[in-house]
């Protein structure tokens, strides 16, 4: 039989039994959430052409909307996270929600592309704050042996933000205007805020928590959490070189066009979400094993798709593998970033929020850099891009794979 909520020992919220189905509410706006974020994050990758007629603006340039969104999360994550340090979670993670719900309402009625940047910019400011804090907030609902389970049902969001998010906002684009598609993202925010006011706990720190957290923490002495960090700004820095561009390589490597882009974006998104109960139970048990087999099939996928790119095979079998492969970069590339997100924590478990912030950094700037040097190899040729992407995704599995003890559990103290 399900029970109620309970407070172990360290101010930790947990259920004492199965998840309730309160607890499951909770997970899922903080799902939601995360849906809603990165889908505004993403919203350029499939509206790429629409907005670049749209703002009279080159492809390429619409393109460094992903890289100036993600400098400037990457530069504000880590002194936002300090400054919240002491708050309520759920105060943070409302703060952040309000300000993606004003700068989508900005983005949606830009006269140009800069005013469109600066609206995106108010929603980069705090997308590095709640990405940090809503992963924790999960793994303080439930039991320490759920910890990765529940990471990962923050993820399901961030897989349905591709599956759902992605295609539906590029479609919304294509049918009537990605200003129509800035508009919904903007309606689902407000109501996702409200939604995480009524439903989610305050989640006030303890006394001895505050004593741990901001910078009593010391992340930056941490060689774990650094390494995991580093390792996961050249990961994907490598998958958003290509990444970034993943509508045009859909039309001119896979030969998908018009309409069809839509439906092939969502393949890349289920395949990532259908991975996410694959991988829950290895993330808590094996997540050295798991990560790693990621990173390599994500390096072979890429690999496939450079030799489609490069050899010119008939449509059909084209086709064939180029879906197959879309298929499996999605599946491989959002299976791994739950692992490396519970990595992060585990290596700062005194505060989980700030090790969390530390690492959303170091995505943020990998986005950044992937974005923007992924359009100057993308100008060079798409040979040039992949073999980019491939190399530095390679590094990072052989980084993981060369650091032992990076995904190792910590043993803690039962409760006295």
């Amino acid at each position: 039989m399900a029970v109620g909520p309970a407070r172990a020992a360290g101010g930790r919220t947990i259920a004492s039994g199965p998840w309730t189905p309160r607890i499951a509410a909770q997970l899922t706006i903080l799902a939601a959430a995360s849906f809603t974020y990165v889908t505004a994050e993403l919203l350029p990758v499939g509206a790429l052409p629409a907005i670049a007629r749209g703002l009279h603006v080159s492809v390429p340039v619409v393109g460094t909307l992903l890289a100036w969104y993600a400098l400037v999360a990457a530069v504000t994550t880590i002194p936002l996270v300090r400054w919240t340090a002491h708050w309520p979670r759920r105060r943070a993670l409302l703060l952040s929600l309000m300000c993606l719900t004003a700068s989508q309402l900005i983005s949606a009625m830009a006269p140009n592309f800069v005013v469109l940047a600066c609206g995106r910019a108010l929603s980069a400011v705090t997308h590095g704050l709640m990405l940090s804090v809503v992963a924790p907030i999960a793994t303080r609902l439930v039991p320490a042996s759920h910890s990765g389970r529940a990471t990962t049902s923050i993820y399901v969001g961030i897989s349905l933000a591709v599956v759902v998010g992605s295609p539906a906002t590029a479609a919304i684009s294509l049918l009537w205007g990605w200003r129509m598609a800035v508009a919904a993202v903007a309606v689902i925010a407000a109501v996702v805020t409200v939604a995480a006011a009524a439903v989610l706990p305050a989640m006030s720190l303890t006394d001895e928590q505050l004593t741990r957290v901001g910078r009593a923490a010391g992340h930056h002495r941490n060689r774990r959490l650094v390494i995991v960090s580093v390792l996961t700004m050249v990961a994907v820095t490598g998958h958003y070189i290509a990444f970034t561009f993943i509508t045009l390589i859909i039309r001119d490597v896979v030969g998908v066009r018009g309409p069809d882009i839509a439906w092939l974006l969502s393949i890349y998104g289920i395949a990532g979400l259908l991975a996410m109960p694959l991988v829950a139970r290895p993330m808590d048990h094996r997540p050295r094993a798991a990560a790693i087999s990621c990173m390599v099939g994500l390096y072979v996928t890429l690999l496939v798709l450079t030799v489609l790119a490069l050899h010119r095979l008939p449509a059909v079998a084209t086709a064939l593998i180029g879906v197959t492969a879309i298929a499996l970069w999605g599946a491989f590339a959002n299976a791994v970033s739950p692992m490396l997100q519970s990595a992060a924590m585990r290596a700062g478990a005194d505060d989980p929020d700030g090790a969390s912030g530390l690492y959303m950094a170091a995505f943020q700037i990998g986005i950044m850099a992937g974005s923007f040097t992924g359009g100057l190899f993308y100008e060079h040729g798409v040979l040039v891009m992949f073999a980019a992407s491939a190399t530095l995704i390679g590094a990072g599995a052989a980084g993981m794979a060369a650091e032992r003890h990076l995904f190792d559990t910590p043993v803690t103290q039962p409760a006295r």
